[in-house]
C-alpha cells in the first residue's frame, strides 16, 4: 500500500495538519494507536483543566470557536470543538493503529511504515512520499525515580489519570510537581478536604508580567514559592513549561491549608523524606511531572531531527522540517499556537513540492 502523507497521530497537531492538507486537496492518511482522536484530552486529564491560553491563542487552522466559548477553554469544550473540526475538514483517522518502525529507503525515495493494529496484532507494510510525526510532547507520562520509591505503599497516580479530588477527603497526599497541572491538582485536592502538600522542585511567572506577578500576589518566597527569572513567553520557548495560572492555589498556600516542600531526599513505605531531613507520612502521592515522547522508539535514524529524549533538534522557526520529506508537528514547545504554525508551514511546504 501506498500513501502520499501520512499523518502519524489524531491529537490536536495531527488533526490540524489533515485540516491543512484538505483544504489543498492533498491526499493523506492519518492513523492513531488509541481508539479515539485527542486521547489525552478525552480521558487523560483532570475535571477541571482549562486550556491556559485564551482561546483566540489556541484555535486550529482555518476554524475559530464558537462565540459562547468561554475565553479560557474548559476541556470539555475543547473536546467538542476538535469534533467538531473533524466533522468540518471530513477527518477520519485509523484508529487502534500503532507505528512498529518508520525509515527512509534512498534507493527508493519514500518511507517504509511497518503499523500494528493494536486489537488483532495484523501488521501491515505501507510506504509514503512524505512521512509527518503529529504525536507531540505529550505521548507518555513521565515519573521520576526517587530513592525508595518502589517500597511505598501507598496510591501512586500520574496526573494524567487523576479526575478529581472527590476520593482523597481526609486523606494525607502530596503532590510533586507545580506547573499548572500540579497547581490546579493541588487547589482540587484541598478544596475536597484532603490534607495537602506540593513539591515544588524548580521556580514557578517577560519582565513585566513578573512585575505585575509581584504585585498581585505578593512575595511567596517565604511559603517556599520561587517565581523563576525568565517571563512566561521565554521561559516556554526555552525549556517548554507554561507559566503557572493560579486558580487558588496561592491563596491557599499562604493561608497554610497547603504545605510547600522544596525537595525530595527519599521514599520509604509510607513517608516522604524532604531535604533538610524532615519526614512526613502520606496516603497518596500525585506525580504532575508532565510526559515524554515515544518517538524515537519507532523511527529509525531520527537523529537529525529528536535528542535522545524525544526532543526537537532545531530551534523555531526551523524546526518543523526535516529531510526527506519528513515533518513534525506540535514539538515547538509553543503549544497549540505553535501547532497551528506548523501544520500550515508543512501543508505549504508538501504543496511546494509535489508542484515543482
Amino acid at each position: 500500500m501506498e500513501v502520499t502523507v501520512l499523518i502519524v497521530g489524531a491529537g490536536p497537531a495531527g488533526l490540524a495538519t489533515a485540516a491543512c492538507l484538505e483544504q489543498r486537496r492533498i491526499p493523506y492518511v492519518i492513523v492513531e494507536r488509541e481508539s479515539c482522536s485527542a486521547s489525552l484530552w478525552r480521558h487523560r486529564a483532570y475535571d477541571r483543566l482549562k486550556l491556559h491560553l485564551a482561546k483566540e491563542f489556541c484555535e486550529l487552522p482555518h476554524m475559530a470557536y464558537p462565540t459562547s466559548t468561554p475565553t479560557n477553554v474548559p476541556r470539555e469544550s475543547f473536546v467538542e470543538y476538535l469534533d467538531s473540526y473533524m466533522d468540518r475538514f471530513g477527518i477520519c483517522p485509523r484508529y487502534c493503529t500503532a507505528i512498529e518502525s518508520a525509515s527512509y529507503d534512498e534507493s527508493r525515495k519514500h518511507w517504509v511504515m511497518l503499523m500494528r493494529n493494536v486489537d488483532t496484532g495484523v501488521k501491515v507494510r505501507i510506504t509514503t512520499c512524505f512521512l509527518v510525526v503529529a504525536t507531540g510532547e505529550n505521548s507518555a507520562a513521565s515519573i521520576p525515580l526517587f530513592p525508595g520509591f518502589a517500597r511505598f505503599t501507598g496510591e501512586v497516580i500520574h496526573s494524567s489519570v487523576y479526575k478529581s479530588g472527590k476520593g482523597h477527603v481526609g486523606k494525607r497526599v502530596l503532590v510533586i510537581g507545580a506547573g499548572n497541572s500540579g497547581m490546579k491538582i493541588t487547589y482540587d485536592l484541598a478544596t475536597h478536604g484532603a490534607n495537602t502538600s506540593i513539591v515544588v522542585r524548580s521556580p514557578v511567572l517577560d519582565a513585566v508580567l513578573v512585575m505585575v506577578a509581584n504585585f498581585i500576589f505578593g512575595d511567596l518566597s517565604k511559603h517556599g514559592i520561587r517565581r523563576p527569572k525568565l517571563g512566561p513567553l521565554f521561559l516556554k520557548s526555552q525549556t517548554g513549561q507554561s507559566r503557572v495560572i493560579d486558580v487558588g492555589t496561592a491563596e491557599l498556600i499562604k493561608e497554610g491549608a497547603i504545605k510547600v516542600f522544596k525537595g525530595i531526599s527519599r521514599i520509604s513505605a509510607n513517608n516522604v523524606e524532604f531535604h533538610g531531613g524532615k519526614k512526613f507520612p502520606f496516603d497518596a502521592i500525585v506525580f504532575a511531572t508532565g510526559y515524554k515522547t515515544t518517538v524515537n522508539t519507532w523511527l529509525k535514524n531520527g537523529e537529525s531531527m529528536f535528542t535522545v529524549d524525544g526532543f526537537n533538534t532545531k530551534d523555531f522557526p526551523n524546526h518543523w522540517k526535516g529531510k526527506d520529506g519528513f515533518y513534525c508537528v506540535g514539538f515547538a514547545r509553543r503549544g497549540l499556537t505553535g501547532i497551528f504554525m506548523d501544520a500550515k508551514n508543512i501543508a505549504d511546504d508538501i504543496t511546494a513540492t509535489m508542484n515543482s
